[in-house]
């Protein structure tokens, strides 16, 4: 049996677990044998994902978790470690966007808030920092593991409106970049820091961005639409691949990347 793609008994953190997306490449992980810890803010919805791995035959649990708080993601690492005993990849899918960060058509870029502004760039990049500091630690130690970042498109072509998550998702594109040379060269090459940056997919993040209140597609979302080769959105399964490539050996010179999975929206040109 080929094991280049395997993640078979892998312990995979995975932050923003229960977002859509999320649940998603855990419910799949945990499908091709990984041992999933989902973190999150929900602990409802989070307990109810884990119930539906355990129902498949998985092997998940659900930590709630505060991304922006050191000591409660400390917390976390230990009831881990004494769980599983270590961590082998982290994947920081934790993220989102606010009204306040946000340009309305009505609007220009002298009302975006401030407040709001930070708190987008906190979630996002410093969501991301600081559990790649407190699980990688772990990994570190083990000097071997992969970290996945969750970019996006709008990290590589700035949209037009979401003008603080986009100054975020490129900032993860730098550290993404950054972090995988300091972890290569100071602690080996068996640490590998890669990125994915997922085109257009619908969530509830987006949802009301995309579709109107009758399920129909706004006049944005066609525009997307007509700008990606594919003609349709992501669907959750679209990402399983790749996440599951960047987890595997069959990655293990790759690092310091910055996936791409958006139809080919990113390759448009007319």
């Amino acid at each position: 049996m080929n094991e280049l793609f395997s993640v078979k008994d892998r312990v995979v953190v995975i932050t923003g677990g229960t977002g859509v997306l999320g649940k998603g490449i855990a419910a799949h992980l945990a499908k091709e044998g990984a041992k999933v810890v989902i973190l999150g803010r929900k602990e409802e919805e989070g307990n109810k994902i884990v119930g539906e791995i355990i129902a498949n035959g998985g092997d998940a649990c659900f930590l709630k978790s505060d991304v922006l708080d050191r000591d409660s993601l400390i917390a976390n690492r230990t009831a881990i470690l004494e769980k599983y005993g270590t961590i082998d990849a982290l994947i920081n899918a934790a993220g989102g966007n606010m009204p306040g960060a946000t340009i309305t058509p009505d609007k220009t870029f002298l009302d975006v808030d401030i407040e709001s502004f930070q708190r987008v760039v906190d979630l996002n990049l410093t969501g991301t920092v600081l559990p790649t500091q407190v699980f990688g630690e772990v990994i570190i130690k083990n000097k071997k593991g992969s970290i996945i970042n969750f970019s996006s498109e709008s990290s590589l072509r700035p949209l037009t409106r979401v003008i603080g998550y986009s100054a975020a998702k490129s900032a993860i594109n730098s550290f993404t970049r950054s972090l995988a040379t300091e972890m290569a060269i100071k602690f080996g090459k068996g640490i590998r820091v890669n990125a994915i940056a997922p085109g257009f997919f619908l969530t509830e993040q987006n949802r009301t961005l995309l579709t109107n209140p009758d399920g129909s597609l706004t006049d944005r979302a066609k525009s997307i639409i007509a700008h990606t080769p594919f003609g349709c959105f992501g669907e959750p399964e679209d990402l399983y691949g790749t996440t599951q490539y960047l987890i595997s050996d069959a990655s293990k010179f790759v690092t310091g990347t910055v996936a791409v999975v958006d139809g080919g929206f990113d390759a448009f040109a007319i």
